[in-house]
This record gives structure tokens, C-alpha cells and sequence, in this order.
């Protein structure tokens, strides 16, 4: 079953009160973080609380991911360890480039007990892992790899490729759409990237629907002001649910069942419209079924 994805909010692990409150947002996801949102000398608390948060539950059908620390800090083994014993959803893997970064995460985690339930997410953050995101994509999907998805990572692009932020992302477009290719090649979930400026509400609602029309199943968002414009942007609209019962429900009927192509409402339907309205009406389901 399709799980919605459309609004992941990062939560900053160092924080208890913010910790409790994630337990009656609306977000779809929950990423409890142990990398840039917590100062070094708060690692080992925040490891600690989110542990205690995990293993406390509460979190209802959000999706609950943590994020550790880069595999070049000396955090990254102690984060793995605690995870695995506390079993979220997932584990985002901040700084990926190749896919033996993937590897020793997701040998770590078998060697600690982690069971094949807990995914891997990646986030793409410098122009190597562009460069190479379909070869770990595609290496990533193998089972034992459990890859789940990508996670773009704007701000470390931008400093990396020295590309400036601006509205409308016009230089940063062909490299997410390479990466939305690679992640539909190998199967994969991707998420967009944050969006700093959580006080512009219009900006923020322009991004959230581009990245919706670019292919992403959702966003990565950095404030609660964010989650119910996102949710918004990447809820099929009620029209558009109508429009897919209706092309699924004539190509169901028994004369159109071994048909490529029919009529409906003056204009020529292909088989593969069906299926794409059996996935927005997936959607659709999944989020009204998750309340």
C-alpha cells in the first residue's frame, strides 16, 4: 500500500518540548534529527531523547524517521546503534555520495539487530551524489540495501555547486529532475528539499507545487507553519480523484477490459491513464485512510 509522504517535518532531537509536540501535528512524517539541527556538545542528549521518544511511541500513523550523522563524524556509529535498538520507520543518511556509504549503514544496522522493516533514506547533498544518484539508486533498491529513498538536500547543493538560491530554483532544476529519473528508474521514494524562508508563506506554496508538478511524492519541511500548505499541495484535488474513478471505472467495464484506448467525454483515454489513476486514487485513499 502506498504510504503518503507529503509533508516530513524535521524535529530537532536536542529539544524534548519540540519531541512532544510532533505527537499531534499533521505531518505525514517525522524526522528526529541528530545532524544539523543539534550542536555538538547536545548530540549525546538528543541521541538519548529521541531514543526515549521512539521507544515511548505515541507518534500515531506518522511515519518516524531519525536522522544521523554523517558517516565522517565520530557520531555516526553510536546514532546507528541507538536506532536500531529503537526501531523507527527509517534512518536518513545525511551526505550520500556512493553507494558504499549506503552499505556500511545497512551493514551496521543488520549487525545490530535492525530487522529489514527499518529503510534507508539518503540525502542527495553535493554534485558527486548527483552525479552519481542513479547508480545508488539503482545499487540501493537491492534488498539487503533498504534504500527507501531519496532526500534532496538544497543548501549543501548550493554551497557545493556555488549555485545561488533563487526563487523558482531555475538553476537548480535540471539536477533535481535528474534525480527525480533516477529515483523512478530504481523504484525509489524521493522528497524535495527544505524551504528556509518558513515566514513566506507564498514562496513556500509556489515551491511545494512545483515540486509536486516535477514528480516528488512530498517535502521535506523545517517548520509547523509549513505542514498544511504542503499537505495541500500534494493532496490530489477532489476533482482530479473524480476525473480517475471515472477513467478507472470505464476501462473496468467488461467491453473495454482488453482495450488500449477509449472514448470518454470527447477525448481519447489510454490504458496508461488508467493506471495513472489507479495510483492517484492510491493516493488519495492513503491519506484519507490516515486521517
Amino acid at each position: 500500500m502506498i504510504r503518503p509522504r507529503r509533508s516530513m517535518l524535521f524535529m530537532p532531537g536536542s529539544n524534548a518540548r519540540a519531541l512532544e509536540k510532533a505527537r499531534s501535528l499533521p505531518a505525514d512524517g517525522l524526522i528526529l534529527d541528530l545532524e544539523d539541527a543539534v550542536a555538538p556538545d547536545a548530540k549525546l542528549k538528543a541521541r538519548k531523547q529521541i531514543a526515549d521518544a521512539v521507544a515511548a511511541k505515541g507518534f500515531g500513523k506518522r511515519e518516524v524517521i531519525i536522522r544521523i550523522n554523517g558517516l565522517d563524524t565520530p557520531w555516526w556509529i553510536d546514532d546507528v546503534g541507538m536506532a536500531a535498538k529503537a526501531h523507527p520507520d527509517g534512518i536518513m543518511i545525511p551526505k550520500v555520495s556512493r553507494v558504499a556509504d549506503l552499505k556500511a549503514i545497512s551493514d551496521r544496522v543488520a549487525d545490530m539487530g535492525g530487522g529489514m522493516a527499518m529503510k534507508l533514506w539518503a540525502m542527495i547533498e553535493s554534485p558527486r551524489a548527483v552525479l552519481h544518484a542513479a547508480e545508488i539508486a539503482a545499487a540501493g533498491a537491492e534488498a539487503d540495501n533498504r534504500l527507501a529513498g531519496f532526500v534532496i538536500g538544497p543548501n549543501d547543493i548550493a554551497r557545493e555547486s556555488r549555485m545561488r538560491m533563487v526563487k523558482g530554483r531555475a538553476p537548480m532544476l535540471p539536477l533535481l529532475s535528474q534525480c527525480v529519473l533516477a529515483a523512478r528508474a530504481a523504484g525509489i521514494e524521493i522528497l524535495d528539499g527544505v524551504y528556509n524562508d518558513f515566514s513566506d508563506a507564498e514562496g513556500f506554496a509556489r515551491e511545494c507545487e512545483q515540486g509536486r508538478d516535477m514528480g516528488f511524492d512530498g517535502k521535506t519541511l523545517i517548520h509547523p507553519s509549513q505542514i498544511e500548505p504542503c499537505n495541500t499541495a500534494f493532496t490530489p484535488p477532489p476533482e482530479e480523484v473524480a476525473r480517475a474513478r471515472k477513467i478507472v471505472a470505464v476501462f473496468d467495464q467488461p467491453e473495454n477490459l482488453a482495450k488500449g484506448a477509449v472514448q470518454m467525454d470527447g477525448q481519447m483515454v489510454e490504458r496508461m491513464h488508467a493506471d495513472i489513476a489507479r495510483r492517484t486514487l492510491a493516493i488519495a485513499d492513503a491519506i484519507a485512510a490516515a486521517g
